[in-house]
């Protein structure tokens, strides 16, 4: 199985006249997405051709769930433009919405967070928000929506969560072997919509995920959430791996949320409070991989 993007996800690509927008449709189409369409008010009517698909191009996501009965989107839209898109969907009720944009204001991914929580009180079937400033979400065999590269490596039993595009595409090549029911990066903003903690219980709820590989990354305290999650609820073997131990205080690395203040969200507070509940931490990427490959059997 996997969680969040499965065989039966159907993907509209908002803003996918754009370079970027085109280039990943079309990746995402090569590696067997079930891509319906795409979002761009100003070329509504128009199809675009992707290697002999003809994807046609609707004027709002409401019409192209109506017409295509999509229920996943993927926002490559400039950061200007974002939260209007991002609300843009939930108001159509899309049931994913994966965020690609690097630089979106934080005000106005917290503006739109907050829509989100208030638009899905009561709703039945929920907006989820993975990003802003992600590579996206892969069910190997499935379904890939974003930017992760899909001949990394197959369906399998592990499952990822990171906050680093980059390092998911390393983990995903250390443990190819194995392979991964789904592989997620959660975005390394400040604000974020899915996190470590909602990725894990997903991974619990899953049968077929066996073990759960958590990178995380200097800054905030989510880790340390995610910790105090894991103790409580978690049953599956996690290992972990934080970027970020010889960062210098007071500079942000990477990612707008990679940033160390005083004592708070360095990399060895994080490394501590994984270990304190059983979660095995390595130094480098290839430990971690070597770490799970033991928990796992």
């Amino acid at each position: 199985m996997a969680i969040f993007l499965t065989e039966k996800s159907r993907v509209i690509v908002q803003g996918m006249t754009g370079s970027e927008g085109t280039k990943h449709t079309r990746r995402m189409l090569a590696s067997g997405t079930t891509v319906v369409g795409g979002v761009n008010a100003r070329k509504a009517g128009t199809t675009v051709d992707f290697d002999g698909s003809a994807q046609p191009v609707f004027g709002s996501v409401a019409e192209a769930i109506e017409k295509t009965g999509a229920n996943t989107s993927v926002l490559f839209v400039p950061p200007a433009f974002t939260k209007d898109a991002i609300i843009e969907a939930i108001d159509a009720k899309i049931g994913l919405a994966v965020v690609i944009t690097e630089g979106v204001p934080v005000h106005d991914t917290a503006y739109a967070w907050a829509y989100a929580v208030k638009a899905n009180e009561g709703r039945v079937e929920k907006t989820r928000i993975i990003g802003p400033n992600c590579p996206g979400i892969i069910s190997p065999g499935k379904s890939n929506a974003g930017i992760i590269p899909a001949d990394i490596t197959g369906p399998g039993k592990v499952g990822l969560v990171s906050k680093s595009g980059t390092l998911t595409y390393q983990m995903m090549y250390e443990l190819r072997d194995l392979g991964f029911s789904t592989a997620i990066g959660i975005g390394g903003d400040p604000i974020i919509g899915t996190t470590h903690i909602d990725a894990l219980a997903a991974f619990e709820q899953d049968p077929e995920t066996e073990a759960i590989v958590m990178i995380g990354e200097i800054g905030g305290d989510a880790e340390e959430r995610a910790a105090a999650f894991i103790a409580d609820n978690v049953t599956k073997p996690v290992v972990g791996y934080v970027a970020g131990f010889t960062a210098p205080e007071g500079k942000t690395m990477g990612h707008a949320g990679a940033i160390v203040s005083g004592s708070a969200g360095t990399a060895q507070a994080k490394k501590e409070a994984l270990e304190a509940v059983g979660v095995k931490v390595g130094k480098t990427p290839s430990e971690t991989a070597r770490l799970l490959r033991e928990v796992a059997g």
